[in-house]
């Protein structure tokens, strides 16, 4: 880890919270608030998410599943999110949310007239704002946590 934790304190609390509560809190609002307040069917919000994980190598965030009322995407999904290009697991939307969160992380300035008319014809225009935050979210905040290396030493509840 490349942040140091006073003994008997949970990383990602310390850090987000005790280190720059001013900064951490918000930060950790906007995250929940993703999570919270999203109208996004859960598997272009996992498809998305999973996406950006991966690219970041969060380990927290690769192990984590988003549970809507008690249901989660299949144990066999973040495979197919590896293979978003050619699987017949995911639907046009699913396909393009994995793809847009690859772009959005890797190539944003590559996001050409084609893209956009693929993306309008499947996502509305509040759909497009809220997807973008979201995956604004998980690229900032999972990079954090793995740069400082806080993703190797939090564990998920249940765990």
């Amino acid at each position: 880890m490349n942040i140091d934790i006073p003994e008997g304190q949970e990383p990602i609390g310390y850090v987000w919270g005790d280190m720059v509560p001013g900064i951490g809190m918000a930060a950790a609002n906007f995250s929940l608030s993703v999570y919270e307040h999203t109208t996004l069917g859960l598997r272009e919000f996992e498809a998305a998410r999973l996406r950006i994980a991966q690219i970041n190598g969060c380990l927290f965030c690769l192990d984590w599943r988003t549970d809507r009322d008690g249901e989660k995407v299949e144990d066999e999904f973040a495979e197919a999110v590896t293979q978003w290009r050619t699987t017949a697991a995911f639907d046009g939307r699913t396909r393009l949310a994995a793809e847009y969160a690859e772009r959005y992380a890797l190539d944003h300035h590559g996001l050409d007239d084609e893209f956009w008319t693929r993306m309008t014809a499947h996502y509305s225009q509040h759909e497009i704002v809220e997807l973008s935050m979201s995956i604004g979210s998980w690229l900032a905040f999972g990079r954090l946590n793995h740069v400082l290396g806080l993703d190797a030493v939090c564990v998920l509840p249940g765990h």
